[in-house]
């Protein structure tokens, strides 16, 4: 798959090397948890990550592993109740957005911190034309007039690269297709110019060229605004050159934490190989295609030990009894590895193997 790659100085494109300032977001030991019939789900048991400008998160994991549920929590659109953050921080430039108003979160939300969700067609409003829903961003935020606002959404539809915008401002969203409608979400996120953007599997259910596309338009305009990006997947695949780093997620904790081609390189954590081993590869064309054993736990009943336990191959009884913290990874020299960190009571032996 052919993406446009971010160079690897991150200085060169601003905001990731500038070290001297703080980042755009901080989220910390954050726990969220579902009150259910059943129990209590704890969907995410002390999250921590940040970013900054002009860099790209990755946040990976398979479906209920609390990726797109700290998205939310950070959004301030978790369903409450049944959705209940019991613990933690989400710091934007420092200020703690759990401690804010509501107005005070629905001002920086859409203006300062943007999402782009999953599914285009039931995000956007199926009544409305989507040049009526761009323009509504200005008119609201900005008291645009309804030309202006018309004008502006035009201008955001020829940024995102949709054919003919002039004439199809007045489209409805069935009438565009999937890759196109997705572009559309962006243009959303991008209408205020907002200084982060939470993208939550925003390739899904596209082609292998679309995703292309949109993961380069993604990649490009968020370089030229120098935005911080948040980009939710599964994928480790549609990841590889357009992120910074990557935190990988299971049972609602984050068992890896590297710059994005020294996970590529060095696994430290089974969990973590298992996804990479599963990426379809055309050095093994014909051979059968390796899947980890095994189902996520149920979340109301999360094993004890590692939640990674019963599908590790290196479990062993530590591994059932103790939950492994975030340990810092290491050469054998005992020279750290900066960014590297993995919840796994074997990294070096999974690192070296």
């Amino acid at each position: 798959m052919s993406m446009l790659t971010k160079t690897g100085d991150a200085s060169s494109r601003g905001g990731a090397g500038e070290s001297s300032t703080a980042p755009l977001l901080e989220v910390r030991d954050l726990h969220v948890e579902f009150h259910t019939r059943d129990g209590v789900a704890k969907a995410v048991n002390g999250v921590t990550y940040d970013v900054s400008a002009g860099e790209t998160l990755a946040v990976l994991g398979e479906s209920g592993s609390g990726k797109s549920v700290t998205a939310q929590a950070i959004m301030g659109i978790l369903d409450m109740p049944p959705g209940k953050i019991s613990q933690g921080e989400i710091l934007f430039r420092g200020r703690d957005m759990l401690r804010m108003s509501g107005e005070e979160r629905r001002k920086i939300r859409g203006q300062k911190i943007a999402m782009i969700f999953q599914d285009a067609l039931s995000a956007l409003n199926p009544v409305l034309s989507v040049g009526y829903q761009l323009g509504e961003m200005f008119r609201v935020h900005q008291g645009a007039s309804r030309k202006e606002a018309k004008a502006k959404a035009i201008e955001l539809m020829d940024r995102v690269r949709i054919p003919a915008a002039r004439q199809r401002v007045g489209d409805f969203p069935h009438q565009f297709s999937g890759g196109m409608r997705q572009r559309i979400m962006i243009a959303m996120a991008l209408a205020l110019e907002p200084d982060l953007i939470i993208a939550d599997e925003p390739t899904t259910a596209l082609d292998v060229t679309v995703q292309a596309q949109v993961m380069e338009l993604l990649a490009e305009l968020q370089n030229e605004y120098q935005m911080g990006l948040i980009l939710i997947t599964h994928d480790l695949g549609v990841v590889a050159d357009v992120a910074d780093k990557i935190a990988v997620m299971y049972a609602g904790r984050i068992v890896e934490t590297a710059p994005v081609q020294d996970i590529y390189r060095r696994p430290a954590h089974p969990y973590t190989k298992g996804l990479l081993e599963s990426i379809p590869r055309l050095d093994r064309k014909g051979q059968e295609l390796y899947a980890i054993k095994g189902l996520p736990p149920n979340l109301l009943h999360i094993p004890p030990g590692c939640a990674f336990n019963p599908r590790c191959p290196r479990a062993q009884d530590v591994c059932r009894a103790d939950v492994p913290p975030l340990h810092p990874v290491t050469e054998q020299d005992g020279t750290e590895l900066p960014g590297r960190g993995s919840a796994c009571h074997f990294w070096k032996e999974t690192l070296d193997a």
